[in-house]
């Protein structure tokens, strides 16, 4: 197997988790119920971790002072490959009070410049063995050192080298595969101010030119990342909609995965694009607070956001999860009207999706004209459907089970006695209701009009 080397700054996150139900009496500031305490490594550490979590295999190399803080950050980097060298800066901590899912105050500490650290030859020959290479740069000095750097440039010919900067950091060496700044990064580094897409491109082509790397892949949040690669044009990657209330670590997960992609392969716009599906699927299972999730990675079904997640978020808010289920094979304007309806009941739509098997045996061995993943992914395109689940059974009982919807939809041409899973959806106190069916729009009409024409 294939080891790529994670070579950055480490931090420690901590997190103390909570509820609020009270404001001090001392000032308007609320009180939070301390329930957890957790400890993570973060920066290289969390490239890491994500990339072990992956299957893949990992080395990080970093340095490391002697306080207690790296002590815990040892402990939260076990059973990873770990070399490091000493470090004369402490270690930096950064302290996050959550109320519920609510993020309060910051605290950040151990955080001003540090000088440039030493290298060991144990750290270089890790390095130099490495098949591909993830430079996370913290803004910590490690990547000024000279060696390193010369390493760096040296690999950078013949390996993937990404390399996920920092502000207050060391440019990135000459030839690396991919350098990702986030969009506030990259604006600001080739002076640009903000302006869209536009602002965007400019800066990637200012910092393709200073940087002389093989490319720029910008990433942009809720839009995607932008791709330049240093020959051809740039694409615009856009990202699934999803629901994410705290995005820290998406951009350690997108950086993550496309060394993966690369490694494995793949082109510039095929890694990058994978890159923007897995940072995605890592907001859409909670970020950095659904890492201890059984499998917290496994977020998207046929291309689309994990619902289970977005309906644990919608009910942790008191809301209200509405799901409609059936084939949608080709979308018509009859279904756009039922699910924009269904939406308008609650807080958020699940659709219930039936695979291509189990459309094959209530429609037939002709059907589906379109498959699982591209139905999924239309659906998901829609502003009205915030998540899908596809089913292998002919009922859509089983996935109601698991997501316990509060209201159930179908279209008005459907009676209770036709819906066995009315009963189902009763038995949790949830409701089974139908929206206006419209008679003349049906996918069935729909291919037997497309036959004709072919």
């Amino acid at each position: 197997m294939k080891t790529i080397v994670v070579v950055g700054d480490v931090l420690l996150d901590t997190d103390i988790s909570g509820s609020a139900r009270r404001l001090s009496p001392d000032a308007p500031v609320p009180v939070v119920d301390v329930d957890d305490v957790g400890r993570r490594a973060g920066g290289a550490g969390l490239v890491a971790r994500l990339l072990e979590r992956d299957g893949r295999r990992v080395h990080l190399v970093t340095v490391l002072s002697d306080d207690d803080a790296s002590g815990q950050l040892r402990t939260a980097l076990a059973g990873i490959p770990l070399t490091c060298g000493p470090s004369e800066a402490p270690t930096p901590v950064k302290t996050r009070i959550r109320a519920g899912t609510h993020a309060v105050v910051r605290f950040d500490q151990g955080c001003s410049p540090a000088p440039v650290p030493a290298v060991t030859a144990q750290m270089l020959s890790v390095v130099a063995a490495a098949d591909a290479v993830v430079v996370s740069d913290y803004g910590r000095g490690l990547t000024a050192n000279p060696a390193l750097r010369d390493l760096l440039g040296t690999l950078a010919r013949r390996i993937p080298v990404v390399w996920d900067p920092h502000p207050a950091g060391a440019d990135p060496v000459p030839g690396v595969a991919a350098v990702t700044p986030n969009l506030a990064e990259a604006l600001s580094a080739a002076g640009e101010a903000r302006g869209g897409v536009p602002a965007a491109l400019r800066a990637a082509e200012k910092l393709l030119t200073r940087w002389q790397s093989q490319s720029v892949v910008l990433t942009m949040g809720a839009q995607g990342a932008l791709a330049l690669p240093a020959a051809g044009l740039a694409q615009i990657l856009p990202a699934p909609k999803i629901s994410a209330e705290d995005t820290c670590g998406a951009g350690d997960r997108f950086a993550a995965s496309l060394t993966v992609r690369l490694l494995d392969g793949d082109g510039l716009e095929t890694a990058a694009e994978a890159a923007v599906q897995a940072a995605a699927s890592f907001l859409a299972a909670g970020g950095v607070a659904g890492l201890e999730a059984e499998d917290p990675l496994q977020m998207f079904v046929s291309g689309t956001p994990d619902a289970m997640a977005t309906a644990a978020r919608v009910r942790e808010r008191g809301g209200t999860v509405v799901a409609t289920g059936g084939c949608f094979d080709l979308l018509h304007a009859g279904h756009a009207r039922t699910l924009l309806a269904a939406r308008g009941l609650g807080d958020c739509l699940i659709v219930c999706l039936n695979s291509d098997d189990s459309v094959r045996r209530l429609k037939g061995e002709q059907r589906p004209i379109i498959g699982a993943e591209d139905r999924a992914e239309l659906l998901q395109s829609l502003e009205c459907v915030d998540g899908v689940l596809v089913f292998e059974e002919d009922t859509p009982a089983a996935v109601l089970e698991r997501l316990r919807p509060d209201i159930w939809v179908k279209g008005g041409d459907y009676r209770e006695d036709q819906l066995p899973e009315a009963a189902l959806i009763r038995s949790w106190g949830g409701e089974t209701v139908t929206v206006p069916f419209h008679p003349a729009r049906s996918t069935t009409a729909l291919a037997s009009a497309l036959a004709k024409v072919g």
